[in-house]
């Protein structure tokens, strides 16, 4: 059946104590009657298991003759075979429907009696060596302990993991005797306290608020105590910080019932106030997309909390824990894993529906990402907005797309509060002591629609023809305690009354209530802030290094240890670089961006650069990592710096998941420099809705800093429509507020400077970067080693490579990016003096004031041109086009407006068709330069380029 050996039977082990039975694992089973076990081949061997049998037999005084033997030994085999699958595949017949609508789904052939031979002998005793804690039992009894342990109110799905050590702890767990669900009498107390604070919560603020949506938990309470369960469980387990992310349902009852936000500041948010003071700014968000940062203790312990702010893009918050996660074990160092513990919180049908699910869960494990495990409660609905589950997936469980990382799944009614708050200690347990992710599908309804205003029946109208018959999980769990003697008839009226009392306090005090603060610079964000006004972003700052330090970073980025063998091509890269450093003189871009990080480290900060082959570079340009050709060991040279650490990850095949991840990661380091590449920059496309949703307006929605740079290969080459524009105009059509930073750069030190403002600045914004491709290698698009040192930092704009007097120019030529090499050694291959040529190195926010002060010198300009090789409907013309007017205007050039020159407009952003992209690139060149009427009028004449080139900050 795929699995080991093993599998079959019991592997009791002494990991938590004594266990009952014998050791089927054990090596010497012959030895002695109490080892009368066997592995799988060993018990499905008939003559092995007559001696089995045989030896157990005469332990226990039975005395069989040879034919009782042969029957009882055969009787075993079926008996072990009918184990084996109610392990597999037990939880199929498991009571999970509160409603009784899919538990009515037929049963499993192979879970029953006649399907092993065994219909008849329900009476006739079976040797089973230690299952369940039996020796000899009925086939009776043994059918009814797996029906108890396996097709209870919890299933478990656990046989497909491939780890034998994982499949045993889930196995005692479940059978093992004393591992039951037991709670003490308080303890269920507390249990129906908390599902009592999560119903009246909810009919709370339904008749506070009517028909205001809340996307309640309203069926679901049992999740309350459950997570409460997380809390305690997994501070006595060593968790001592719980990151949380989850869409709408039963936002606001974990927001105010397990994280603990002030009832008050939640009624104040209803009654239409922020959560922030009033002169804080920002959009701000509806009340179910919020989050929350908070402290619980429990036995003792205290556990940090927090609750990432989402969209309502279902499920984009996944990998964004994920990241933060990473980042928080890596402040705490030595505990990297065990003390942050993420749990995410999903719907049913969005778990099965959302590809980011699988690229978070394919995070798992992969190193660089690796969180140590991630708790997923699904809410189970068993419906998703309008569509029932038998549209909305192709498997029997919402679940199942988490048995591609062998994740152990606990199916659970959420009917019985008991049954999911010991799934959730379970599946704590399991975490902390594997590193591995694990899934709890709670299985319970929606009372009302997809929203409050809904009206369900008109697409369901028998399920909520049961619902509405449906008693509360209060209601059920009370009468239960009711029948067990914990608590008297008037105990649950008492509870639910006495919350009811506090909400009416605290609704009394939301009138009053204001906020005093915003949260957004504490902790490690601390000595950070909010740039004063949009001005303060656009400052530059010096980014300089001291020739010790560049020294001292070449000498790392050059030389090779005597234990590293290298490929023969990487030794000619390092030879030029050492060249470079030698001379002083044509440092290109992966070195200028080397230089950067590790004057960074050496500052104390730390770098992680992550994407598809970052550590290599896409174009082989950065070898960031060196593998030795021997054994493929890889050495990391900016790794040797002290002080910060750097680190570089080849991701998994995801750009959603991943730049998610980053987001996330930044999001709670500000101290780390955060890079994700892409391998070409419209692959971005693939996660436009972390751009949209995180990147270009968390800021402004959720006042949640960030500092994430985007590294986007793009340029036009001739490659094609996937392999040239990183659409950079969907950048600047986020571009508001001060929100982003987006920059399209031409030399390797511009770069250099870039990279280090984005750290050295007392603020955070994310940072878009075209990176080039062709000018990786370009022989103009190389820096000296002066522009790392002195007085030098970020040019926001940058000058003419041939100087060209200002007074002399009557044409200005502005662009971005790799089109202005092509411009300027054309413009002197032609001999043209009297066009300038100035590159926008940053688009937004736009340099419009160093702009202003380089045209007012220009006293005989005649026309302006916007040149780029993007087409007239892509690239930055609809952004900069009124920015330059506006430039213009104020340099005295009142009613000038620019030109443009570049391709023509187009659904793809560019040919595949090498002749046809030359013929373009030609073509836009041309007009650029308006070289129709070159020599016409005018008498150019060469100009030798690399005179003392001006540059504007």
């Amino acid at each position: 059946m795929g699995q080991e050996p093993n599998d079959f039977l019991p592997q009791m082990t002494d990991q938590e104590g004594p266990q009952p039975g014998p050791s089927w694992g054990n090596p010497k089973w012959l030895d002695s009657v109490s080892d009368a076990g066997a592995d799988l081949t060993t018990a499905m061997d008939p003559t092995q298991m007559r001696v089995a049998v045989e030896k157990a037999a005469k332990a226990a005084g039975k005395a069989l003759n040879p034919k009782a033997i042969e029957e009882a030994a055969a009787n075993s085999i079926s008996a072990m075979t009918l184990v084996r699958l109610y392990r597999v595949r037990g939880h199929m017949a498991a009571d999970l429907d509160p409603l009784g609508l899919s538990s009515k789904r037929e049963e499993p052939e192979d879970l029953t009696l006649a399907f092993h031979g065994l219909a008849g002998k329900e009476a006739q005793e079976v040797f089973v060596g230690g299952v369940l804690g039996l020796e000899w039992t009925t086939v009776r009894e043994l059918h009814d302990r797996l029906r108890a342990v396996y097709c209870g109110k919890v299933g478990l799905e656990y046989m497909h993991i491939a780890d034998t050590e994982e499949r045993r702890f889930l196995q005692d767990k479940f059978e093992s005797p004393g591992e039951t669900i037991q709670f003490t009498d308080e303890g269920k107390k507390a249990i129906l306290a908390a599902v009592l604070r999560g119903e009246q919560y909810e009919e709370f603020l339904g008749k506070k608020y009517v028909g205001t949506k809340r996307f309640g938990l309203d069926g679901g309470e049992s999740m309350i105590p459950a997570l409460e369960a997380v809390i305690k469980h997994g501070g006595s387990a060593g968790v001592r910080e719980i990151i949380y992310g989850m869409a709408h349902r039963g936002r606001l009852n974990v927001l105010a019932n397990v994280m603990e936000k002030p009832y008050k500041v939640i009624f104040h948010e209803f009654s239409g106030g922020s959560a922030n003071p009033e002169d804080v700014g920002g959009s701000g968000d509806v009340k179910y997309h919020l989050g929350t940062s908070t402290d619980r203790t429990f036995d003792g312990i205290e556990v940090h909390m927090s609750l990432v702010p989402n969209p309502s893009h279902l499920e984009t918050v996944n990998p964004v824990v994920l990241g933060k996660t990473r980042a928080q074990q890596a402040v705490r160092d030595g505990k990297k894993t065990e003390q942050v513990l993420p749990v995410l919180i999903h719907g049913d049908a969005a778990f099965a529906g959302q590809g980011v699910v699988w690229e978070s869960l394919s995070l798992s494990g992969v190193p660089g990402y690796d969180t140590g495990g991630c708790l997923h409660f699904i809410i189970n609905n068993q419906i998703g907005f309008t569509t029932s589950p038998n549209f909305a997936r192709s498997s029997p469980y919402p679940s199942d797309v988490a048995k591609g990382v062998m994740a152990p799944i606990l199916h659970v009614n959420g009917d019985d509060p008991e049954a999911v708050t010991f799934a959730c200690k379970l599946a704590v347990e399991y975490r902390q002591k594997f590193g591995r992710d694990v899934v709890i599908d709670m299985w319970c309804y929606r009372r009302f629609g997809h929203n409050e205003g809904d009206e369900p029946s008109f697409t369901q109208p028998l399920m909520y023809e049961v619902i509405r018959k449906h008693p509360k999980v209060s209601r059920i769990y009370a009468e239960r305690l009711i029948d067990q003697g914990v608590i008297d008839k008037d105990h649950r009226d008492k509870v639910a009354s006495e919350f009811v009392a506090l909400l009416d306090e605290e609704f009394e005090a939301a009138k009053s209530y204001n906020p005093n603060e915003a949260d957004w610079f504490g902790g490690r964000w601390a000595g950070l802030n909010k740039p004063a006004d949009p001005e303060t972003a656009r400052r530059n700052i010096d980014t300089a290094i001291e020739p010790k330090m560049f020294d001292s970073l070449g000498r790392v980025l050059t030389e090779v240890p005597d234990d590293v063998n290298i490929h023969k091509t990487l030794g000619r890269v390092l030879k030029a670089k050492a060249e470079m450093f030698e001379s002083g003189d044509g440092f290109d871009w992966a070195t200028a961006e080397a230089l950067a990080y590790g004057s960074l480290v050496m500052e104390g900060y730390n770098v992680r650069l992550s994407g598809q082959d970052s550590g290599r570079g896409t174009f082989s340009q950065r070898h960031a990592v060196w593998v030795d050709q021997d054994d493929e060991s890889k050495y990391i040279p900016l790794n040797t710096l002290p002080h910060g650490k750097f680190e570089v990850h080849d991701s998994t095949l995801s750009e959603y998941g991943v730049l998610g991840f980053e987001y996330g990661f930044a999001m709670a380091d500000p101290k780390t420099l955060v890079l994700w590449e892409a391998q070409f920059g419209d692959f971005a496309n693939g996660a436009q809705i972390m751009i949209d949703q995180y990147i270009a307006s968390g800021e402004v929605k959720w006042l949640r800093a960030n500092g994430l740079v985007m590294l986007l290969p793009h340029g036009y080459e001739g490659q094609g429509p996937e392999h040239s524009s990183a659409r950079l105009e969907r950048f600047l059509q986020l571009c508001a507020n001060d929100n982003i930073q987006v920059c399209n750069i031409t030399t390797p030190a511009n770069y250099f400077h870039v990279l280090r403002r984005q750290m050295l600045r007392p603020f955070r914004k994310p940072l878009i970067i075209m990176t080039p491709k062709s000018l990786l290698r370009h022989p103009l698009a190389k820096s000296p080693r002066a522009e790392f040192e002195g007085d030098h930092h970020f040019m926001r704009i940058k000058s003419d490579m041939t100087e060209i007097p200002d007074e002399k120019v009557k044409r200005l030529i502005l662009c971005s990016g790799k089109v202005a090499y092509d411009l300027m050694e054309k413009r002197d291959e032609e001999g043209i003096d009297d066009i300038s040529i100035v590159r926008i190195e940053q688009l937004y926010p736009f340099p419009g004031e160093p702009l202003t002060v380089r045209l007012k010198r220009m006293t005989n300009l005649e026309e302006i041109v916007w040149c780029q090789e993007e087409p007239k409907n892509n690239g930055a013309w609809f952004f900069v086009d009124r920015l330059i007017e506006l430039a213009a205007r104020d340099a005295g050039f009142d009613g000038m407006r620019p030109i443009y020159a570049g391709r023509e407009v187009a659904a793809s952003p560019a040919t595949g068709l090498a002749k046809r992209h030359v013929a373009q690139q030609e073509g836009l060149v041309s007009v650029a330069l308006d070289l129709a009427n070159v020599g016409k009028t005018k008498n150019r004449k060469p100009k030798r380029r690399g005179g003392a080139a001006k540059a504007y900050s």
